[in-house]
């Protein structure tokens, strides 16, 4: 029996997405699993709880309803034997999401007729002493208020590079160009890219543009001064004190995204991009729709508006 789970927002109520894919299921000898935290703060029927290492484990492929942190978790969780991610959009920008919420039957409905391909995704391996992380967006060393700013000396498979006094200073793959890193004026870089883009935020002295390392590339921080949170794709992970060094490189193939025949995902991402640049809340961009339109989209599970953040 093929075994799909389901990787949820933390927070948000997917509960009605959930059924519409245990409809899809039901009748297709596909067991639909979801974690017991997510099992029991939903109250979800047709759904096995499982602890996460199972759900890791014993995946044939995922289903992340949420947004891009929740895409980027079920990427890290299943890392270690990368199977295939449907990422599902129920709330905000989502550019790593393939459909959004209203899209949802059609895509299911994509994957049983075979109008569905997987693309490899690669992700950063950061080191630091006895530890080891995973990002598949970008892996931050950030100012804390009160600590001093980031200072860290950079050094390319062994020879120094350069250095760094910023307020954060940001490595982040192909895939993660359109987030922190283009925030801070980084360049968007097609996914299929494989290298390493650093970036510093607000740099006082230094190096001051973004550097684009190749996939091979071994880099090294070594912090001089401050006292630095590391973020892992958005997650607070640890903090660095002045001498210690993180040691971050490439992992090729680390994830599998699924993508749909047909999708109009590419278009929506430039779409989402330019929008990021118009000084306009959400609510006041529906404002420049045509009347009909702007209710449609304000009726739509699942979807804030465009551009909404």
């Amino acid at each position: 029996m093929v075994r799909v789970g389901l990787v949820l927002h933390p927070t948000r109520d997917c509960s009605p997405a959930v059924r519409q894919v245990a409809v899809w299921t039901g009748g297709m000898g596909v067991e639909l699993v979801a974690g017991r935290a997510d099992v029991a703060r939903l109250d979800l029927v047709a759904v096995t709880a499982v602890a996460p290492e199972e759900l890791a484990a014993t995946c044939d492929a995922l289903i992340a309803l949420g947004g891009d942190g929740t895409i980027l978790g079920a990427m890290r969780l299943v890392s270690a034997r990368p199977v295939p991610v449907l990422g599902v959009n129920l709330g905000h920008l989502g550019f790593l999401a393939e459909v959004e919420g209203r899209e949802l039957g059609e895509a299911l409905r994509s994957l049983v007729e075979g109008r569905a391909t997987t693309e490899s995704r690669g992700c950063l391996v950061a080191r630091q002493a006895d530890r080891e992380w995973l990002a598949f967006n970008d892996a931050v060393l950030a100012r804390v208020p009160g600590e001093g700013m980031v200072a860290a000396d950079l050094s390319v498979g062994g020879q120094r590079y350069g250095h760094y006094r910023c307020d954060a200073v940001i490595l982040a793959t192909a895939m993660g160009s359109t987030a922190y890193t283009y925030a801070a004026g980084g360049p968007v870089v097609s996914p299929g890219l494989e290298g390493i883009l650093v970036t510093p935020a607000a740099p006082m002295q230094g190096i001051s543009r973004t550097v684009v390392l190749g996939g091979q590339d071994t880099l090294l921080l070594t912090i001089s001064a401050g006292r630095p949170a590391v973020e892992l794709d958005g997650v607070l992970t640890g903090r660095l004190q002045p001498g210690d060094d993180l040691a971050v490189s490439y992992r090729p193939d680390a994830g599998q995204l699924v993508r749909i025949e047909g999708s109009r995902s590419a278009a929506r991402t430039r779409v989402k991009l330019s929008l990021l640049d118009l000084p306009y809340l959400p609510d006041e961009l529906l404002e420049h729709l045509p009347p009909d339109l702007r209710a449609q989209l304000r009726d739509e599970p699942g979807e804030a508006g465009p551009g909404a953040p």
